[in-house]
């Protein structure tokens, strides 16, 4: 199977597993944890491109597992944590981290935001090394061994 094929099979797994989770994921640290996640994943090569961007913010408005959240709500706070990440990737990469690793005590909603990582950077068929790494890294901040999802 190509490269290309395992990464689509592997974000629709994802997508499906969250699926099943729904009911279960409507925290406030949830939503916040995956708008972190969403921008990390848009900025992990230390920018963020409006093209990707914009493919992002059409992903977490389609996203199922999502709409359990006001729509206008996950869209500010993607482009607040956008913005923060573009004013001082380094310094705002922790900050959304430590938002991310919030969730370390409650496993079902950590598991959901790292494959919510993956289906947004898997999306366009090309889950890049600098999108697998800032996923695993957030699989550090949240105390999950990343070859849980082959990371």
């Amino acid at each position: 199977m190509a490269l290309w094929d395992r990464i689509k099979e592997s974000a629709s797994t994802m997508q499906v597993q969250l699926n099943e989770k729904k009911n279960e994921l409507k925290s406030g640290g949830f939503r916040d944890a995956s708008m972190a996640m969403c921008a990390l994943v848009a900025a992990a090569d230390g920018s963020i491109d409006p093209a990707e961007r914009q493919r992002v913010s059409a992903l977490i408005a389609s996203n199922d597992v999502l709409r359990n959240f006001p729509p206008q709500d996950l869209q500010s706070r993607f482009d607040d944590n956008c913005q923060k990440l573009t004013a001082d990737y380094e310094l705002n990469k922790v900050e959304l981290m430590q938002t991310v690793g919030k969730l370390e005590k409650k496993p079902t909603e950590a598991r959901a935001v790292i494959q919510i990582g993956i289906v947004i950077g898997g999306a366009d068929g090309d889950f890049d090394q600098d999108e697998r790494a800032v996923v695993k890294e957030a699989c550090f901040a949240l105390g999950i061994p990343p070859h849980e999802f082959d990371l």
